[in-house]
């Protein structure tokens, strides 16, 4: 049964799903997951399957974790975490060598990474071994779509600025040339950079504001 303290409702639970989406998104402010998003990005689809992936992964584990917290031993929790995380990772590798085949083989072993994502196991440590269902479920997904998002914002740019393409259909003119190396591994970590020094930049502005209004 999905239900949700009292004192979580309204408001905070609209934080519960926000939070992972910039404050707290796991690749920008919380830097964790980097392996992923420096590997995965160099196309669009690539980056839209890791996190969807991703996202089912936390979801199924965090509905799993929280209904049974009260009944998982201290001693062994990360143990069983582990094997939960297993459990739906290995769904969401069947299910996109089923649907996705030149996808999954294109993004090799990093679904099996996912295993041993920080983000992933982070939240089940830190949330939802501590929180009801419903709560759980929101935490994951804000984390998740918070993950994809930022896998796209690399994959996007380096996909068309790399190939001149957009999910394999070509966008650019005829007369440019591709930036070979944003397809690359430095092309991931001036992305990664980028993006980071913008997250950077945008939290110390809000804290200056804040700091003029008062």
């Amino acid at each position: 049964v999905i239900s949700w303290p009292a004192e979580t409702a309204g408001e905070t639970t609209g934080a519960v799903l926000t939070r992972g989406l910039w404050h707290e998104n796991p690749v920008l402010v919380q830097t964790l997951g980097l392996c992923s998003a420096l590997a995965v990005t160099n196309a669009v689809a690539n980056s839209l399957a890791m996190g969807l992936a991703t996202t089912f992964v936390l979801v199924g584990s965090s509905i799993i974790v929280s209904t049974m917290r009260k009944l998982i031993p201290h001693q062994i929790r990360i143990t069983t975490y582990i094997l939960v995380i297993w459990t739906f990772l290995a769904l969401a590798d069947m299910s996109l060598e089923t649907i996705v085949p030149d996808v999954h083989k294109a993004m090799g072993p990093y679904i099996a990474l996912i295993i041993t994502n920080c983000i992933v196991l982070g939240r089940q440590e830190a949330f939802a071994s501590r929180q009801v269902v419903g709560l759980s479920i929101l935490d994951a997904l804000g984390n998740g779509i918070g993950f994809t998002i930022a896998l796209l914002l690399m994959g996007i740019p380096r996909e068309v600025l790399g190939a001149g393409t957009f999910l394999g259909v070509h966008v650019m003119p005829r007369s440019f040339e591709p930036w070979v190396v944003m397809l690359l591994p430095p092309g991931g970590f001036f992305m990664i950079g980028v993006l980071l020094l913008v997250a950077n930049w945008a939290d110390l502005r809000k804290l200056a504001r804040e700091r003029a209004s008062k």
